[in-house]
């Protein structure tokens, strides 16, 4: 009995002391910002733009975002907030998006912020924006009724829209800097003008860019941040390196196998947060034009050949996660994983081999394919692991290397491949992400990262269609869930896991490096380092 009193007495004490410590914690004050200071930050790819309009690769929006600005930025559940709009109203019909634009914004060069430069912006994307052709299809004109309201006029609803207007998918540009010139020719992709927290200084190709303050920035009193610098290091040894010697704050693009070690560096902080904006996947991709691969039973049977668990655990250390649809699950309203089901078997899948049609043949194998990647180190590697495990159930693989500009080519264009280890973004809504991988309109029609296995389904079709103008979530949600259901028992790409194209790792006096939903593509606004 005293025992018990004892216990209790016991368990009383340590539930105070855990309350106290957590109120404790929370009573802390928060360290406050320091201003001043440059933030040297590595990348292991350069930028080929240093705006995204015309260009949404990552590094391209990572600088971008810095610079120049959207009309809402998202939090981390992709509710809108504002930013360069302060209020916005959407018809009940769905066909107009009014936006009151805030007041008292200039752009670096000390020119108005006005609703002609969402004008521009917007329309300008939807003709020759490699996404904005497909986010903004529906958009008829851009009304400016004043300088600080700008109306979206759309044919027909396009219920994504309030997603896509961050700083690094639609940044909003100063019209009057390229009035009548070709917009993809113009000096303001090098040599930026926006209304962001920082003003572009210097770019030596091959080296780095050089961002400073901009001290007529809106936000009064931000950012803290004095300079940015962004250096460029193709060999992730390097970076390692220049963090653990303390020549960088912080970097993207470090080796995953030197992640551990960095992590017990005790000045040094990782930072493996998904990118749930750009959601960027790792797919196999078939061609089925292939007459191999056309056949349904073959691509089921690979699938089941490729443990993705080992490409998640030991290609990436444990750093991704296997995927199950190519609809991201945080579009949980959308998501259904269930047809994705092609766990590691590979008794099944030579059982499989044997019904289709492709037995054995000694030491020759089943068949031979060629493997394509898209250009990556961690990629690479997967292709070969890919190819390890085929080989397994007598499917002998051929790796065919390149970079970016040759696996464009042999995988859109010359379609010289059997299987690809592509990198794809799901991004924010299906529309617009995720219908290029199926959309039968990329046959004829060939695009960079559209539908590479040429698939052609009516049905599925007719489902992105129907979905691209549903103003009924309830309904477009019914939608996707068929589509996941059809693409995935046809199966011409496999989803593998998860990119971790954000992951970050910085000096642990460095504060509040993400601040929005697309991480590594937030401002550096409120960013700070303690001297």
């Amino acid at each position: 009995m005293q025992a018990n009193k004892l216990l209790r007495r016991l368990a009383q004490t340590v539930a105070w002391m855990v309350a106290a410590t957590a109120a404790h914690a929370q009573a802390q004050p928060q360290p406050t910002p320091q201003s001043g200071g440059t933030l040297t930050y590595l990348m292991a790819q350069e930028p080929t733009a240093l705006i995204s309009l015309f260009n949404p690769k990552v590094e391209n929006r990572n600088v971008s975002a810095k610079v120049t600005e959207g009309l809402l930025r998202y939090d981390r559940s992709f509710k809108p907030q504002p930013l360069l709009a302060t209020e916005w109203k959407v018809s009940d019909d769905g066909l107009r998006y009014t936006f009151k634009l805030r007041r008292g914004v200039k752009f670096h060069d000390g020119s108005d912020f006005t609703a002609a430069d969402v004008k521009y912006s917007i329309l300008t994307q939807r003709e020759i924006g490699p996404r904005g052709r497909i986010t903004f299809a529906n958009v008829k004109d851009v009304q400016t009724p004043d300088a600080h309201t700008a109306v979206i006029v759309l044919s027909k609803p396009a219920p994504y829209l309030l997603r896509a207007l961050s700083s690094a998918e639609t940044p909003i540009v100063p019209q009057r800097r390229y009035g009548d010139s070709d917009p993809l020719t113009n000096e303001n992709s090098s040599h930026p003008i926006g209304t962001g927290p920082f003003r572009f200084k210097e770019w030596v190709k091959g080296s780095y860019v050089v961002l400073e303050k901009n001290p007529g920035y809106w936000k009064n009193g931000q950012p803290y941040l004095d300079r940015v610098i962004y250096r460029f290091i193709k060999n992730p040894a390097s970076i390692s390196a220049a963090l653990e010697a303390g020549e960088a704050n912080a970097a993207i693009n470090v080796a995953i196998s030197d992640l551990d070690r960095l992590s017990k560096n005790p000045r040094l902080a990782v930072d493996d947060s998904y990118d749930e904006f750009l959601s960027n996947v790792l797919f196999l991709e078939f061609n089925l034009e292939n007459q191999i691969l056309a056949n349904v039973k073959v691509r089921h049977a690979l699938a089941l050949a490729v443990d993705r668990n080992f490409i998640a655990n030991t290609v990436y250390y444990k750093r991704a996660q296997v995927v199950n649809s190519p609809i991201p699950a945080v579009l949980s309203n959308y998501y259904d994983p269930s047809a994705f089901h092609y766990p590691f078997d590979v008794a099944r899948a030579n059982a499989l081999l044997d019904e289709a049609g492709y037995p054995r043949k000694g030491s020759d194998g089943r068949f031979s394919l060629k493997l394509a990647f898209m250009p990556s180190a961690d990629f690479k590697r997967t292709a070969e692991y890919v190819r390890a495990a085929l080989n397994k159930v007598g499917v002998k693989v051929e790796i065919i290397d390149g970079d970016l500009p040759t696996f464009i080519n042999r995988v859109y264009k010359e379609r010289g491949f059997d299987l690809s280890v592509n990198g794809l973004g799901r991004l924010f809504d299906p529309t617009v992400g995720v219908q290029r991988f199926y959309w039968s309109d990329g046959i004829k029609n060939t695009l960079p990262f559209v539908n590479a296995p040429h698939y052609n389904n009516p049905r599925v079709d007719d489902l992105f269609r129907a979905a691209a103008v549903e103003t009924d979530d309830a309904r477009r949600a019914t939608g996707f869930k068929e589509i996941q259901g059809i693409v995935g028992r046809d199966l011409p790409t496999l989803p593998l896991v998860t990119v971790p194209s954000a992951l970050q790792v910085y000096q642990k006096r460095v504060h509040n490096l993400n601040n929005s939903i697309d991480l590594t593509a937030g401002d550096f606004s409120d960013t700070w380092i303690e001297q």
